[in-house]
């Protein structure tokens, strides 16, 4: 294994500790004063000046107004395909009832959440998949009250086409709050906002930090961002498009990260190059320049069976199968959001509209987790009767183990039914 190109920069951990208490601040201020704190970092933090961060109906119809056909059409494929595939998932897990000895009865059921948060990033531009992405499940698993939040960075207010996603995919009430701010009226409450029982939804390091800190106190789906693409080659992959799809992500985030990982060396040195020539045409603000420069990785590996190895240990968000015969190593991958087979399967078509969920884990969490999705939003809750000779069956070993553990109270409670 060899790098032709590694990563010079990661967070220190000065960045790390400043964060972790600027969001403490936070979070402890919004939990004592409410609104009072929320209005203030709203005004410090994102310079909004609202008199009130609920946007009002008049907001919602007047913006959605605003927009052309053609970009309703856009969001409106999004929210479908994305409830498409809620829907499958949701119908893949089932609740149940069955005797398991005579007189034991047991099973579960699916229940959803009462409230959810949702997190819908700002930004630099309006992604408009960003709030049909994490609204839609929540709507399928049936969540009756969802109250999205999202930064008031376009006129004082937030983006028209985030609003009208946000309303087809089913968010009961918006507010116009960014950054951890946000996170923590979800998680504790103030006096116009209602308290979540869980909040979903990518954003910048400072909402990552916060939905950690209020994890406990709130459900949370993951921790994800910023974004990671792992490209793996061969020599008969396409330098062209291994290039186009590092920087698509590239371009998400100063700290993105994107890898190629490759067994050919020519692929490598080709696509670099690529990267090189195609930077130019980038605006000179644009975060793939940062993010290719500090963040980006080539590494050239000896064979497939290495390459799989390495993609299981980087365990990264989008991983994105340029080799041949693809779907023939699907079975060894095992560490990943989200898996691309085949060159012409573009992460950007699940950044937009193919329908599997685009907010994913990252930083190696995908050794125990996947992607948000309807399951964030359902919780599995077990029940059980006993009767007859199941009473005796199970009070008579209950019994007896009690006494093993020196458990009074519990032996107590088994033999009282013998």
């Amino acid at each position: 294994m060899q790098y032709l190109k590694e990563a010079q920069e990661m967070m220190s951990e000065n960045v790390e500790d400043e964060t972790q208490k600027s969001v403490k601040d936070i979070l402890d201020n919004v939990k004592k004063t409410g609104d009072k704190a929320v209005q203030r970092y709203e005004e410090e933090l994102s310079k909004s000046y609202r008199s009130s961060v609920k946007i009002s109906e008049e907001e919602i119809w007047g913006g959605i107004k605003s927009l052309s056909d053609d970009t309703k059409k856009i969001i409106d494929s999004i929210v479908y395909r994305v409830s498409e595939f809620a829907k499958a998932q949701l119908e893949c897990i089932q609740s149940f009832e069955k005797e398991f000895d005579k007189g034991v009865r047991m099973g579960h059921r699916i229940i959803p959440v009462k409230k959810t948060g949702v997190y819908v990033p700002g930004g630099r531009f309006p992604l408009l998949s960003s709030g049909p992405m994490v609204t839609v499940p929540a709507k399928e698993a049936g969540v009756e009250n969802i109250i999205a939040c999202s930064p008031a960075n376009y006129n004082s207010t937030i983006h028209p086409a985030v609003i009208y996603g946000l309303i087809k995919s089913g968010a009961t009430e918006i507010y116009a709050i960014g950054g951890a701010q946000a996170i923590a009226s979800m998680a504790f409450g103030t006096e116009s906002i209602s308290k979540v029982d869980v909040i979903a939804g990518p954003g910048n390091r400072f909402v990552a930090e916060a939905k950690r800190q209020v994890f406990g106190e709130v459900g949370i789906d993951l921790i994800a961002g910023p974004s990671e693409i792992l490209v793996f080659g061969d020599k008969y992959s396409n330098p062209d498009k291994c290039a186009a799809d590092l920087l698509a992500q590239a371009e998400h985030d100063p700290k993105a990260r994107a890898i190629l990982v490759t067994t050919s060396k020519q692929l490598a040195n080709d696509t670099i190059d690529k990267i090189e020539n195609r930077l130019v045409n980038f605006p000179e603000d644009s975060p793939v320049h940062e993010s290719w420069e500090n963040m980006g990785e080539v590494i050239h590996v000896d064979s497939i069976e290495e390459g799989i190895d390495m993609c299981n240990y980087l365990a990264i968000e989008h991983l994105h199968l340029h080799i041949k015969q693809s779907k023939s190593i699907m079975h060894k991958l095992y560490n990943y959001g989200s898996l691309f087979l085949g060159s012409d399967s573009s992460v950007v078509f699940s950044d937009k509209i193919s329908g599997t969920n685009h907010t994913l884990p990252t930083q190696k969490s995908s050794r125990y987790t996947g992607g948000l999705s309807v399951y964030n939003f359902i919780k599995i809750l077990t029940h059980q009767e006993i009767t007859g000779e199941g009473v005796s069956k199970l009070a008579s070993h209950a019994t007896r183990q009690s006494e093993i553990e020196g458990l009074e109270g519990h032996k107590l409670s088994a033999s009282l039914r013998l």
